[in-house]
């Protein structure tokens, strides 16, 4: 008894002493962020170069901000397979189209019944005023719904509603409820940011530059992780749990110092973000196989007491993989891992050249360097508070 009691405290130990580790964790986004400054042009190289311990340090905002707000979590991620099997034509690669698709509309009569007006299953039996069905619906979907994206609930006029319907309908309130965003939005978030950087280059405004460039970092990370694109993000469906950190921290940690080559080249052209984002979404994809089958039959083949050791960091003792576990995995994915990550690299810089392309390639070395608002200096101790103090919100991976 007292050797099964102490097993039990054993594990209860080792499961409190995890690390809590994001996609690359904290040192890969980093690596990510600071490399992709050396594949930029040269009338680009000196703003970035300048201003890359910034970059580098903030690479990890965006994790931090998941214990800010409950909408962050979703931008990190897309579970594509819970929308069908490679190359997911059910997924409309545009992002307002997602939502128009994957979400449902509602109206409460005055005999409180709720009537479902609008969905997937529903969009074919509605009649709208206009011969152009799909269009109208999707200027009153823009209008309407699409302006409620970050609010708690998602209301709607039933003026505006029965304005778009042939016949009215007893509507006392209506509102509409999103069937999509906690699948992950990864790559619409990322076509967002796109456009927000291109602004951001036009109007010469180096706050917005500096911060943007680093956000996007952190998410063409987050895309080029396998895991990051399926439901069993974690390994919980396959009695995996903990792989998630394995791949993208423990591994990078471990090896990339020692062997990986992150010069990548130079920065290349996007000639439609849109598809760029989307075709490191997919690729990533295609890996989720390989990361979880490979850790599954190495599990098999190490003794249970060669899997997981104990380490000490930062006068704490961890539970992590063995390194001679690790060397193992690492050894059979054949590099995946420093593909992944050095083609993240790769990606960053392409975004950053493509936008100051579009933008007109403004003179960088004309943009004035500022400082902190007040206001930026409170919300960015909010935000280190928060990351103390509060739970993540949303997602844990």
């Amino acid at each position: 008894m007292k050797y099964i009691l102490s097993i039990l405290a054993l594990l209860l130990f080792a499961s409190t002493t995890l690390p809590t580790c994001d996609a690359w964790g904290f040192f890969g986004h980093r690596r990510i962020n600071r490399m992709a400054v050396f594949t930029l042009p040269s009338d680009m190289i000196g703003f970035y170069k300048k201003n890359i311990e910034y970059i580098t340090e903030h690479a990890v905002d965006a994790d931090k901000r998941r214990y800010a707000s409950k909408h962050e979590a979703v931008r990190h991620y897309i579970d594509l397979d819970h929308w069908g099997e490679y190359p997911f034509p059910e997924v409309p690669r545009n992002k307002t189209n997602a939502l128009l698709k994957y979400t449902d509309i509602y109206a409460v009569n005055t005999l409180g019944d709720t009537l479902h007006l609008f969905g997937k299953e529903k969009m074919s039996k509605i009649i709208v005023k206009s011969k152009t069905e799909e269009s109208t619906y999707k200027d009153f979907f823009i209008q309407n719904v699409m302006s409620n994206y970050y609010e708690d609930e998602w209301t709607i006029s039933c003026d505006s509603l029965n304005a778009l319907l042939a016949v009215d309908v007893d509507c006392q309130q209506a509102f509409a409820i999103d069937r999509f965003s906690e699948y992950g939005i990864c790559p619409y978030n990322l076509v967002g940011l796109y456009h927000r950087l291109t602004k951001a280059f036009e109007k010469h405004d180096y706050k917005r530059i500096l911060r943007l460039s680093t956000d996007i970092g952190h998410y063409v990370g987050d895309a080029h992780v396998p895991l990051h694109t399926t439901e069993n993000y974690n390994g919980q469906l396959t009695n995996q749990l903990g792989i998630h950190a394995f791949w993208e921290s423990r591994l990078p940690e471990m090896f990339a110092d020692k062997s990986y080559d992150f010069f990548v080249g130079k920065a290349t052209y996007i000639d439609d973000p849109q598809d760029y984002f989307w075709d490191i979404i997919l690729e990533s994809h295609k890996l989720v196989d390989s990361v979880l089958l490979i850790e599954k039959d190495l599990s098999e083949r190490f003794p249970d007491d060669q899997q997981f050791c104990f380490e000490e960091r930062s006068s704490n003792t961890i539970r992590t993989q063995c390194s001679e576990y690790a060397a193992a995995y690492h050894e059979r994915m054949g590099g995946m891992v420093e593909t992944r990550m050095c083609a993240a690299v790769k990606a960053l810089g392409d975004v950053w050249f493509s936008a100051w392309v579009d933008a007109g390639q403004p003179d960088l070395e004309r943009i004035d360097a500022g400082i902190l608002s007040k206001k930026e200096e409170k919300q960015k101790e909010k935000l280190e508070e928060a990351t103390r103090t509060e739970e993540a919100k949303g997602r844990k991976h």
